[in-house]
C-alpha cells in the first residue's frame, strides 16, 4: 500500500508497524528524525529480558522506509536470540539510519544519532555493523555511554570483524565434521558470498587450513584485492547458487535462501556470517532439511562480533572473548544432534534453546 495515495481519513486503517510482517511483540520501536543533520533512523527493541536491548547500527540506502522498518525488526529479533543461545545476558536491539554511508554519514549525523540512544537510558547499546566504522562508534560515544565497540586506544574491543568471522569459522568447522565427518577443511570448496570486513577474514581462515575459495561481491575491486592477497578464485558464471562447491557462505546481506535459490543449490553445507539468511524461517529450513543440507543457524556462528562488544560491559578480556566464540563449535554441533534427533529444522533447534533461555529468566 501506498502511503502517498492515502486519504487522510484512511491512515488510520494502516497498521504500519504492528502490523508489519516482521513484527514481533517488539518492546519498542523509536523513530528518530533531525532536520539539521539529515538523521532519519529507527531504533528496534526487541526483548530485554535477558538484559539491556544490544545490536549494531546499520546505515543503508534503503529503498522506503518500508524496508528500513522491516529491517530493523527482523535484525532485532535476531540479536535476542543470538545473545540467548550464545548465554550473554543481553537483549536483542538493532538500529538502521537511512541514507549512503559513503556520501551522507557525517561526525553530527553520528552524534545526533548516539543522543537519541542516550535518550533510552541504556535500555539500548550500539554497536557497529554495515556502513559502520570503529571510528563512528568512537564519536557516538561522545554523547552517550551507551554504546561499544569503540577503539582500543579508548578503551574498547575494536573492530568486532575478525572475532565474528572466527566465530563463523568455527560453525563452519562444526557443521563439516557433521556432515562429512572430518572438521578440517583441506581440500573443500567453499563459496564466500560477500567480502566485507568479516568476509574476508573467513577467506583468510578457510585459506590458511588448505580450502579452496571461490569469492562474489557486487564491488569488483574488491574481488580483484582478496583475490590477489589470498589466492581465491573470483566467481564468474551466471549461476551462483547452483555452483559445485562443499559449503555456501552468505557472508552479504539476508534472505539469499528462498524458493529459487534453494533449488539450485548443490552444496551440501551452509554456514555464514549473514543475518536472516532464511527468507522465510520455517519454509525454507525445511527446504534445506529435506535437501539434506546442514545450515548452521546464521544467529548462532555469527555471534562472535557480539561477543566481542559484551566484553566492554563485563569486562573480560582477548582470551575470554576467543573461549566463548570458540564454543559456538561446540553449541553448533550440539544443535545439529538437537535437530537430527527431533526430526526438527536446525532452525528450530537452536531457536528453543534460545527461547527456553528467555523464558526461564522471564519466570
Amino acid at each position: 500500500m501506498d502511503a502517498e495515495v492515502l486519504k487522510a481519513n484512511e491512515l488510520k486503517k494502516v497498521a504500519p508497524v504492528f502490523g508489519q510482517l516482521s513484527f514481533d511483540n517488539h518492546e519498542q520501536v523509536v523513530f528518530c528524525n533531525d532536520k539539521d543533520t539529515g538523521l532519519k533512523a529507527i531504533i528496534g527493541i526487541h526483548n530485554t529480558n535477558l538484559g539491556p536491548a544490544l545490536g549494531g547500527t546499520r546505515m543503508w540506502n534503503y529503498e522506503s522506509e518500508y524496508d528500513a522498518l522491516n529491517d530493523v525488526l527482523r535484525l532485532s529479533r535476531g540479536m535476542t536470540f543470538k545473545s540467548a543461545i550464545t548465554g550473554l545476558n543481553l537483549g536483542g536491539g538493532k538500529a538502521v539510519i537511512i541514507g549512503d554511508a559513503k556520501t551522507q554519514k557525517t561526525p553530527a549525523l553520528m552524534r545526533r544519532f548516539g543522543e537519541f540512544v542516550h535518550s533510552l537510558s541504556g535500555k539500548y547499546i550500539t554497536a557497529e555493523d554495515v556502513g559502520m566504522e570503529t571510528e563512528d562508534m568512537d564519536t557516538v560515544r561522545e554523547v552517550t555511554p551507551y554504546v561499544s565497540g569503540i577503539s582500543e586506544e579508548k578503551g574498547g574491543s575494536g573492530n568486532p570483524s575478525p572475532i565474528t568471522a572466527y566465530g563463523v569459522f568455527m560453525g563452519m568447522k562444526a557443521a563439516a565434521r557433521y556432515k562429512f565427518g572430518n572438521d578440517n577443511l583441506k581440500g573443500k570448496k567453499v563459496l564466500v558470498q560477500g567480502i566485507g570486513h568479516v568476509g574476508e577474514t573467513l577467506v583468510k581462515h578457510i585459506t590458511d587450513e588448505g580450502g579452496e575459495v571461490i569469492i562474489a561481491d557486487i564491488n569488483q575491486d574488491r574481488l580483484v584485492e582478496v583475490s590477489n592477497k589470498y589466492g581465491a578464485k573470483i566467481f564468474e558464471g551466471d549461476n551462483l547458487y547452483g555452483l559445485d562447491v562443499d559449503i555456501y557462505a552468505p557472508c552479504a546481506l539476508g534472505a539469499t535462501l528462498n524458493n529459487q535459490t534453494i533449488s539450485q543449490l548443490k552444496a551440501k553445507v551452509i554456514a555464514g556470517a549473514a543475518n536472516n539468511q532464511l527468507a522465510d524461517e520455517l519454509i525454507h529450513g525445511e527446504l534445506l532439511q529435506k535437501k539434506g543440507i546442514v545450515y548452521a543457524p546464521d544467529f548462532l556462528i555469527n555471534a562472535g562480533g557480539i561477543i566481542n562488544v559484551y566484553a566492554e560491559l563485563v569486562k573480560y578480556d582477548k582470551a575470554e572473548i576467543i573461549r566463548k566464540t570458540e564454543n559456538i563449535y561446540d553449541t553448533t554441533l550440539e544443535i545439529l544432534s538437537k535437530a537430527e534427533l527431533e526430526d526438527i529444522t536446525t532452525h528450530q533447534a537452536a531457536l528453543q534453546i534460545a527461547q527456553n533461555r528467555i523464558l526461564a529468566a522471564k519466570k
